[in-house]
């Protein structure tokens, strides 16, 4: 599954995010500017954070499980913490 988010948290911010959110669950598997990769039991996932448009961030999610998978509700689970990065008053719903 592939998860886009338009953002204006800074592409760093995201990817230090990344880092703490996925790095917590799955082991690092790959790493380069504004893109990491983690694996482990659950499958994969990849994160990209480019600029887009001025002072927007794309945020790009891909798994290699299909909907609905554990590593698909951690995905979708990321891009909320994100928009909580974004807007401090958002409140996470959903049941990841």
């Amino acid at each position: 599954m592939k998860y886009f988010h338009r953002t204006q948290v800074l592409p760093d911010a995201v990817m230090q995010r990344a880092a703490t959110f996925f790095g917590a669950r799955l082991t690092p598997s790959g790493e380069a500017p504004r893109r990491a990769a983690f694996a482990g039991s659950l499958g994969s996932v990849t994160v990209t954070a480019v600029p887009e448009g001025g002072h927007y961030t794309l945020v790009t999610v891909a798994s290699d499980q299909p909907g609905e998978s554990e590593l698909d509700k951690l995905a979708k689970h990321f891009l909320g913490t994100v928009h909580v990065l974004a807007e401090p008053e958002h409140v996470l719903r959903g049941d990841y």
